[in-house]
């Protein structure tokens, strides 16, 4: 269903992207894009200490954005699924990578062709406006 012809579907949408809106949670899951993690390998790739990691690994897993696995007293965390994996590649596609962490939108002119195009530096996401 399209966003635009339900607000509860809207709403939704609205909530997840809450989750994902959180700087230290988009370090966690860009690092799980990477595959399964332990916590002390998502803090030492992350920065993030304690009690902020356990924190946030909670809010993901109340949110059905990472699930677990229990290996004796290590505990393993993965992203949830498909969906989760292509929303985090697409933020990474359009906020780019530390290098290029200032986002600056395409701006239009009406003397441009009728059709634009954008695509990032790495060549992951193109965009385009037609006239």
């Amino acid at each position: 269903m399209t966003l635009y012809a339900s607000r509860a579907a809207a709403d939704v949408a609205a909530e997840r992207l809450k989750t994902y809106a959180q700087p230290q949670r988009l370090m966690i899951l860009s690092r799980l894009l990477q595959g399964e993690q332990s916590v002390s390998e998502i803090e030492a790739a992350t920065g993030i200490v304690q009690p902020a990691l356990s924190q946030q690994l909670a809010e993901l897993r109340r949110a059905e954005i990472v699930k677990t696995r229990r290996e004796s007293k290590l505990v393993h965390y993965r992203l949830a699924d498909e969906k989760v994996q292509h929303c985090v590649r697409s933020i990474e596609a359009m906020f780019g990578s530390a290098a290029d962490a200032s986002f600056e939108p395409q701006r239009s002119n009406a003397a441009e062709s009728p059709r634009l195009a954008a695509v990032t530096a790495n060549g992951a996401a193109t965009f385009a406006r037609l006239a």
